[in-house]
C-alpha cells in the first residue's frame, strides 16, 4: 500500500476511482486554525487524516463493502487567514457546489469553526434540515473573543438554522446552559454510564428526514484520541460513535458530514488512522447501508 496521499487524496485511491466527474463523494479539506485556545496545530489535521487514510484497508468488514468503488475526490484545500467569519462564505461555496453536483460532501477541518459554512450550505439545500453534533463541548457562545464565528460559537450558528442536538457534551462555559436544549443534550457523564445504547434510538428519533453530522474528536475519550487541541476526560468510545453512526444512517438521509479538531502530535498516529478510519466507517454506513434502506422503500 502506498504511503502518501499528497497527491492522489484519501485512501490513495487509483485514478479511476479519484476523478471528480465519476465520483460520489468529494473530501473538502479546510487546513484553518485560527482561533482555538489551547493547543495549536489543527490546520495540519485534514493532511494527517489523508496520509493515515493511504494506509488503510479499505475493506469495510461490518458492510461488507468497498465505499470507494463509489469514487471519492479529494479537492483542493481552502486556505484563509483571519477572521472565521471570513472562511464560511468560502465553505460554503464549496460545499454547496459539491451538492449542486449531486456529490456527497465530507468536510475536514481545521477547527470547528470551519464547520459553519457547511450548515450553511446544507441548511440552504433542505428546508428540513438538523444538524447531529457529536463534541465534547457545548460550542454554543453567542461570541468568543471578539467573533460570533469562534469555534466556541460553532453551534450557537448552526441552532440560528435548524434543531440541533448535541452529544458527548461535557465541558460548556456557564454562559451557555440557560439556552441550551436540555432534551437535546446527551451529555457524556449520562452516556459514560449508561450499560445500554437506548440513547441512541433517542437521538435519532430527535432528527428530522435530513441530517448533517459534525463530528469533533474531542467527543472520544483521550485514551482513544489524544492527537486534538482540547482533550476532555470521560468521552465517548469507538462503540458508541460506531453504532450512533451506524443507526442515522440506516433511518435517516445523511447529507454530508465533518470532522473537526483533528491535531497530529508526536506519538499520536493512532489518533490519525482514527480519524481516517471513522470518515471510510461513515461513507460506508451512507452509501451501502443507507442504500439497502432507500431500496427497500422502492
Amino acid at each position: 500500500m502506498a504511503q502518501s496521499a499528497s497527491k492522489t487524496g484519501y485512501g490513495d485511491l487509483p485514478k479511476e476511482f479519484r476523478t471528480y466527474a465519476t465520483s460520489a463523494i468529494a473530501i473538502v479539506p479546510v487546513p484553518f486554525d485560527g482561533t482555538s485556545t489551547w493547543k495549536k496545530g489543527a490546520d495540519k489535521g485534514p493532511a494527517a487524516l489523508l496520509e493515515a487514510s493511504a494506509n488503510m484497508e479499505l475493506f469495510d468488514i461490518e458492510t461488507e463493502s468497498e465505499v470507494y468503488r463509489r469514487g471519492i475526490h479529494t479537492l483542493p484545500a481552502i486556505k484563509h487567514k483571519g477572521d472565521p467569519a471570513g472562511l464560511a462564505p468560502k465553505v460554503c461555496k464549496a460545499v454547496g457546489k459539491v451538492f449542486a453536483d449531486g456529490k456527497f460532501p465530507v468536510t475536514l477541518g481545521g477547527e470547528h469553526s470551519i464547520s459553519v459554512g457547511a450548515f450553511q450550505a446544507a441548511a440552504a439545500r433542505w428546508s428540513d434540515l438538523s444538524i447531529l453534533q457529536i463534541d465534547a463541548h457545548g460550542d454554543t457562545r453567542e461570541s468568543f473573543h471578539g467573533s460570533k464565528f469562534n469555534h466556541a460559537c460553532v453551534m450557537a450558528r448552526a441552532r440560528e438554522l435548524c434543531p440541533i442536538t448535541q452529544v458527548g457534551i461535557r465541558a460548556i462555559d456557564a454562559s451557555e446552559y440557560p439556552a441550551m436544549d436540555k432534551r437535546r443534550v446527551f451529555w457524556g457523564h449520562d452516556l459514560h454510564e449508561r450499560t445500554d445504547d437506548k440513547w441512541i434510538d433517542t437521538v435519532v428519533n430527535q432528527q428530522s428526514k435530513h441530517v448533517y453530522v459534525t463530528i469533533d474528536l474531542d467527543a472520544f475519550d483521550p485514551s482513544l484520541v489524544g492527537g486534538t487541541g482540547t482533550t476532555e476526560p470521560g468521552g465517548l468510545n469507538w462503540r458508541q460513535v460506531n453504532e450512533l453512526i451506524r443507526r442515522v444512517s440506516a433511518r435517516r438521509t445523511v447529507v454530508g458530514f465533518d470532522v473537526v479538531e483533528l491535531l497530529p502530535a508526536p506519538g499520536q498516529w493512532a489518533s490519525d488512522m482514527l480519524a481516517a478510519k471513522l470518515v471510510y466507517r461513515f461513507l460506508s454506513e451512507v452509501f451501502e447501508r443507507g442504500s439497502e434502506r432507500l431500496r427497500s422503500k422502492k
